[in-house]
């Protein structure tokens, strides 16, 4: 799914790569940029989440044979001593259960640490959704984007003519609360006594498919509004006229350094 919702932002970053739009640095107008070249940060972040996406997957490793607390000396007593084929049922479980390596230590369970890795993942793709529809948001107020309407969707329940970004803010909350959720694997591995105590199972049994339920709807509306998504280049346009004098400013400045101004 990301990299279908950057396949779809792809197209409509080089359809509107030529379309001058103004930058805006504090929420105030600063220099032009290109509605494609702003769609291009949103999928600059995209991709960073997906590289690690492929990291954790191709280092994530599983707990493996360890017995109850890590020592294996349960297995030992099993093949008599034999450390040899201790080694290889651990390493054919692994194998059978899908995972290339074993993690090399561990108590009654794989250090929690790894929950907090891969919800931090998760939250990493959370906060590039966040910042993709904030923009959207804010570009819909300016009226210079507007997300996908249904033809039977309605703006408000009492004011029908409002274009209200609810996918967008559907995606901001959504996110928000996966954004918290490392907070709650850091706090789980931070008190994790000795091998293992079970204060870790209920909360994992929450925050561990919730994230990844939530991150895949968020990816499904990113994909949705992405594919659908106008500008409005009319309106673009206006804005930028608006503020075209202001924009000579640097070209002056540069101007003024190459003839010698400090």
């Amino acid at each position: 799914k990301l990299v279908q919702v950057l396949n779809v932002l792809k197209k409509f970053a080089e359809q509107h790569r030529d379309v001058p739009t103004l930058g805006f640095t504090h929420y105030q107008p600063a220099q032009l940029t290109t509605v494609g070249k702003r769609a291009t940060l949103w999928m600059q972040d995209l991709v960073l989440d997906f590289e690690r996406l492929e990291r954790e997957i191709e280092d994530l490793p599983m707990r493996g044979v360890k017995g109850t607390t890590g020592t294996q000396a349960t297995f030992l007593e099993l093949f008599d001593g034999d450390h040899e084929k201790v080694k290889a049922l651990n390493k054919r479980v692994c194998e059978l259960m899908g995972f290339k390596k074993a993690i090399p230590v561990s108590g009654q369970t794989y250090t929690r640490k790894i929950d907090f890795n891969v919800l931090s993942l998760l939250s990493g793709i959370a906060q590039s959704a966040y910042k993709m529809c904030g923009d959207i948001r804010l570009l819909a107020n300016l009226k210079e984007v507007e997300e996908p309407f249904a033809k039977n969707q309605i703006g408000s329940s009492a004011m029908a003519y409002k274009r209200n970004p609810m996918r967008s803010e559907r995606v901001c909350s959504l996110a928000r609360y996966v954004m918290g959720l490392p907070n709650a694997a850091a706090n789980t591995h931070a008190n994790q006594w000795f091998e293992r105590t079970l204060d870790d199972s209920a909360i994992r049994r929450i925050i561990l498919p919730e994230g990844f339920l939530a991150v895949d709807v968020i990816l499904t509306l990113l994909e949705n509004i992405s594919d659908g998504m106008v500008v409005w280049p009319n309106v673009v346009r206006l804005h930028v006229m608006a503020e075209l004098p202001f924009m000579a400013t640097e070209v002056i400045l540069m101007e003024c350094v190459k003839a010698g101004g400090d």
